[in-house]
């Protein structure tokens, strides 16, 4: 469904995979670039306005509006648009993260206007419009095989996923 090798379709009941980060090697200078051993990151020395990412599936029973509890009739339901649009995104920023770093959605903002029928192929498409120190601001749009089914805008944060753990932890100690 996305770009990400790592992908297991079984992994949610609606297939979309949201793990965040991806694996794989820091490269020369880039650690240091990223800040990926200071306390903030700086995400505009990594992702660039333009940058793009996509991710797309084919409507199944599993993810029509009954299904995931969202409507009664048997079409993709918006929380499935919506977690596409977060894995074309994902698509777009974690494979230049260093290891041990993801990104979190913070912010959606969609529209979902058009209703497409199961068996029809739906793809979501992301822009990063410009990145603000550990956040990436995105355009999004999702369609199916025949017209806009969806567009609006998406925010995501940069975390180092120990120190988000333990703030996790932290917070469920209480």
């Amino acid at each position: 469904m996305t770009r990400n090798d790592n992908f297991d379709p079984h992994y949610t009941r609606i297939g979309i995979d949201p793990r965040g980060a991806l694996e794989g090697p820091v490269g020369p200078g880039r650690e240091e670039a990223c800040g990926y051993h200071s306390p903030r990151m700086d995400l505009s020395t990594l992702v660039k306005p333009g940058m793009q990412g996509r991710a797309e599936l084919v409507v199944g029973e599993e993810h029509t509006a009954p299904r995931v509890g969202s409507g009664k009739v048997h079409v993709l339901a918006t929380p499935v648009m919506i977690n596409l649009i977060e894995a074309a995104a994902l698509d777009a920023l974690d494979r230049h993260l260093p290891p041990g770093y993801q990104s979190l959605g913070t912010q959606l903002n969609v529209r979902h206007i058009a209703a497409t029928p199961v068996g029809m192929k739906v793809f979501a498409e992301v822009w990063v419009t410009r990145v603000e120190n550990r956040t990436a601001f995105f355009s999004v749009k999702a369609h199916d095989e025949k017209e806009l089914i969806g567009e609006g805008s998406h925010e995501r944060v940069v975390v180092n996923v120990e120190k988000f753990a333990q703030r996790v932890a932290r917070k469920h100690a209480k």
